[in-house]
């Protein structure tokens, strides 16, 4: 796995996007940047064989280079399901490809580039049972999230899954300054230097916007999901899961 180094420098160029140096570095700077990532999958995965039957089709939208497909894969592998990763970035999707082709996963995980904030995703979910949208929905511009997940709602069966993780602000000010001081005291507990930490938000400060807990539980409800938790919180970051009924 190669080490993420892009804001070792401390210098910003532009903003944040998924380009080729960071599709190269991208598994490394999940690991390091987002607290508890495998124990949001594999509580994922536990729900997923609770809630979804056998042979179902998941889709996970910003899919990046597949780990998280690639875990599912591996943790739920009698229960027979399709997995399908859309993504708008060509080096992350061939990354994803060459992950899947190593693992020996290329007969069940698919990859097809798609930007998923376009009208056409309707059309391409019409097989979904289960959605996955982790740490992705915070780069849609905020006015467009409330017809995005009224179209994930409507793509999706009675029963249909909705799991979506995302970094989280407080709407209350100190609380807010404190949460964000605790996470960079996790990435620096990860290796990541002052410069590279201040690069970083930097260049996420005009391309990932949070909401707070409530608003993107209100995103949900408004949007056909009768029934929806926050099933995971790290101080500034949670993961919610949506049913469809």
């Amino acid at each position: 796995m190669n080490k993420d180094s892009v804001y070792s420098s401390g210098k910003v160029t532009e903003d944040f996007s998924f380009n080729d140096q960071v599709a190269e570095i991208f598994d490394d700077m999940l690991d390091r940047s987002v607290p508890h990532y495998q124990t949001v999958i594999k509580t994922t995965a536990a729900m997923i064989r609770q809630l979804a039957e056998p042979e179902s089709v998941i889709y996970d939208l910003g899919c990046s280079t597949g780990s998280t497909l690639l875990e599912l894969s591996r943790l739920l592998p009698d229960m027979n399901l399709r997995f399908i990763g859309l993504d708008n970035a060509p080096a992350m999707l061939d990354k994803a490809r060459r992950k899947a082709e190593m693992f020996g996963k290329s007969a069940v995980i698919e990859f097809q580039q798609q930007d998923i904030t376009a009208p056409g995703l309707s059309t391409t979910l019409e097989s979904a049972d289960v959605i996955l949208c982790n740490y992705t929905m915070q780069f849609i511009r905020p006015m467009l999230r409330q017809d995005f997940v009224k179209r994930l709602a409507a793509s999706l069966p009675t029963g249909g899954l909705l799991f979506v993780s995302e970094k989280i602000i407080s709407q209350h000010s100190r609380l807010n300054r404190t949460f964000i001081d605790l996470y960079h005291d996790f990435k620096r507990d990860q290796g990541y230097s002052e410069l590279e930490i201040a690069a970083k938000r930097e260049a996420l400060e005009n391309v990932l916007i949070p909401f707070t807990p409530e608003e993107n539980m209100n995103l949900f409800r408004a949007s056909g999901f009768e029934e929806a938790e926050m099933f995971f919180r790290w101080i500034n970051f949670a993961s919610f899961v949506a049913l469809k009924k």
